[in-house]
């Protein structure tokens, strides 16, 4: 199975005092990178989690979020506590009889005081566990949504691999003859500027010319490297980097055989040999 480095997934979970949201998304990157935004009631479990993750993921960087709120909490309304009350109560009559201008508390400065609200947290152990709990369960997801996503990345490099592959076997036939043609071209014009040079001499000339332009060698090793590319997606796993090397190999191949070309059919289809390799290449980048 091939893998994207792109992908995203999110779950909640009520957890009797609070409801976990954990979210995860990934963008490709060359190694495994992760970036946590987590909860101060879970921070605790980061290393757990980035233990679960690494064991599963290669590549990419990961975002991870957790927030526990208590929006979606089963509970009853947190209560107030009266004795810290109490205390701010008799705090503020001893203010204002030294400082009558001094403004009174208003509702809302009360009840965001810190512990005003007798809220029950879930115990840390508790917590954390469950946590891992939803963790496994989005990665799950994650780990679907980015092989859902690689299997159309594989799908785009299949189709511009068969689309290579037709440009080869329809200008491999083409070859020779605009080759011979354009040696028996050379041969002409080498008689009518050294008329005066042996003809013998003129054939070895034009023959080792001849070696420099033959493109067979890197046709051979173009459909090669199209063949290890197929090879590649079958096996699955992770394959971006050997997948990247290839895609640098056959831009080399295709470079060679445009430098080479004689002719115009040669020379446009380099190009487009290019330009599929890019594409791939693009492809690759997003591959785990």
């Amino acid at each position: 199975m091939i893998f994207s480095m792109t992908g995203y997934a999110a779950r909640t979970l009520d957890v009797g005092q609070g409801v976990l949201h954990l979210e995860l998304k990934s963008v490709n990157s060359r190694y495994l990178d992760f970036q946590f935004r987590v909860c101060d009631e879970l921070r605790a479990s980061e290393l757990a989690l980035r233990e679960l993750f690494s064991a599963r993921l290669s590549r990419g960087k990961v975002e991870c979020r957790i927030i526990l709120s208590a929006a979606g909490a089963a509970g009853s309304a947190p209560a107030l506590n009266l004795e810290l009350l109490c205390r701010l109560r008799d705090l503020e009559a001893q203010v204002r009889r030294r400082m009558p201008w001094a403004h009174a508390f208003s509702v809302n400065d009360l009840l965001q005081w810190p512990g005003m609200l007798d809220e029950q947290t879930p115990d840390a152990e508790v917590l954390s566990a469950r946590c891992l709990e939803l963790a496994g369960a989005v990665l799950e997801d994650f780990i679907a949504s980015r092989a859902r996503e690689g299997e159309k990345l594989a799908a785009v490099i299949l189709q511009r691999v068969t689309r290579m592959r037709t440009l080869i076997e329809e200008v491999t036939p083409l070859i020779p003859d605009a080759q011979a043609a354009f040696q028996e071209k050379l041969r002409q014009r080498l008689l009518e500027a050294l008329g005066s040079v042996d003809d013998e001499r003129i054939r070895q000339e034009v023959a080792v010319f001849a070696v420099r332009i033959d493109v067979a060698e890197e046709l051979a090793r173009l459909t090669t490297h199209l063949d290890e590319v197929e090879r590649v997606l079958q096996t699955g796993g992770a394959c971006g980097k050997r997948l990247d090397f290839l895609m640098q190999e056959l831009n080399r191949e295709a470079n060679t055989l445009g430098s080479k070309s004689v002719t115009s059919v040669v020379s446009q289809t380099a190009m487009e040999l290019k330009l599929l390799i890019e594409q791939m290449r693009e492809q690759v980048q997003n591959l785990e």
